[in-house]
């Protein structure tokens, strides 16, 4: 991460190497006091009240409409954050588990254009009562060619070129980045590949 994101301060610490479910802790990158930083952050942003029937809540993992007010009081510049990623998988129907995807060009890193809250007080897990997390989730966008026949209703907004980190970052309208990634930029990859 060092390598790819300038000046890019580490408080991640040890990152486990694998995958990363909702409600779990993934890293991501957002602004901190001198700039950059990679920290750890827990997956899934607080739910609307209209969708919560108890005091659990269990987390939304993405953010599709722009136009919520639940959203937009957080998709300004000190809420964005990228998501890095080298795959990731999106349900293929019941019974089939997960299809995953990766970048065609092995070479060249992906960050999900996310959202980030911190210190957020909430019940995430009964048994563990309330919890002040950071948080994070994505955008998702309309699927393209690779994604569309697995997820025909959306998929992660991807960005893959350093402009578009910057731009993600410096505060751009969520709306001209939530576009999906080229046809013919993903690849499907086996599981055990992932």
């Amino acid at each position: 991460m060092r390598r790819i994101v300038d000046g890019l301060t580490d408080r991640a610490g040890n990152l486990k190497p694998g995958r990363v479910y909702p409600d779990q802790m993934g890293a991501i990158v957002r602004h901190g006091s001198d700039g950059l930083e990679l920290v750890q952050s827990r997956w899934g942003l607080p739910s609307p009240k209209f969708a919560l029937k108890t005091e659990r809540d269990p987390g939304v993992t993405n953010v599709r409409n722009l136009s919520s007010p639940h959203w937009r009081r957080w998709l300004g510049r000190d809420n964005r954050c990228l998501v890095p990623v080298t795959a990731f998988a999106e349900p293929a129907g019941k019974g089939r588990g997960n299809q995953w995807f990766a970048a065609a060009d092995p070479d060249r890193p992906m960050f999900f254009a996310g959202i980030e809250v911190r210190d957020w007080t909430s019940v995430r897990k009964v048994k563990d009562g309330q919890t002040t997390d950071d948080l994070y989730a994505f955008l998702t966008c309309a699927p393209n060619a690779e994604v569309k026949p697995v997820h025909p209703k959306a998929m992660p907004v991807i960005l893959t070129e350093r402009a578009e980190w910057d731009a993600w970052m410096g505060g751009i309208a969520a709306s001209e980045l939530q576009r999906p990634l080229a046809d013919g930029a993903l690849m499907l990859i086996d599981e055990d590949d992932a």
